[in-house]
């Protein structure tokens, strides 16, 4: 693959974003998100990043993240749809006792009723013939949350978060899909890693792109 000057200036920055992170406490996100498969996700595998998305748009990861155990364990650590449907408003009422946001508690049991009146393969075969369209019809899941939960359930997308529009405009790119598929070709990693590490190298480490043009 020949790289022009522009082309080896943003794989610098990638790599070194991602040498920063690989070091930090964040590598397990990495492993994780390299694990993730879209033929392996489970019914709970889904509910729970769907409900994931809903919680932390909006919000600061680290905000999401200190009330999500208590949403989860109200909707049953998420073992299957049919559980959330029938007993949903006792896990609604509980869910808002850790998340005041009655709306996004409420959208997150409509996702568990989808799923259990299409059946989750059903539902699934969907998200594989066309995952942003199917993805894109749950409740509270918006023109950039889509994107992020497709890369949480193993699709080939990235996100169009701030921090990687940021970086992508820096770098003279018109779409972050586009500057992480040239990043995912030029370093072998998928286009979901590519997505999480300069995001976390941003959003957390401060990993500025004017700064760190070569």
């Amino acid at each position: 693959m020949v790289l022009n000057d522009d082309a080896i200036s943003v794989v610098r920055y990638y790599l070194n974003a991602r040498r920063i992170v690989l070091g930090s406490k964040y590598r397990a996100e990495v492993e994780w998100q390299l694990g993730v498969r879209l033929d392996n996700v489970s019914e709970s595998d889904f509910l729970r990043e769907a409900a994931w998305v809903i919680i932390n748009s909006g919000f600061r990861e680290s905000t999401a993240r200190r009330r999500f155990n208590g949403v989860s364990l109200a909707f049953g650590d998420w073992e299957t749809a049919q559980y959330i449907v029938h007993n949903e408003e006792l896990c609604v009422e509980c869910a808002t006792a850790y998340f005041r946001n009655r709306a996004k508690i409420r959208s997150i049991a409509k996702v568990a009723r989808t799923i259990h009146e299409d059946g989750f393969e059903t539902f699934m075969g969907r998200v594989r013939d066309d995952p942003i369209k199917t993805l894109s019809s749950l409740p509270f899941i918006g023109p950039i949350t889509v994107w992020h939960l497709a890369k949480n359930i193993g699709c080939n997308v990235a996100k169009p978060d701030r921090h990687l529009v940021t970086v992508a405009r820096s770098f003279g790119y018109v779409s972050v899909q586009e500057l992480c598929a040239q990043l995912a070709k030029a370093s072998g990693d998928p286009v979901g890693v590519v997505d999480l590490i300069i995001w976390r190298y941003c959003s957390t480490l401060k990993g500025e792109p004017t700064c760190q043009r070569i």
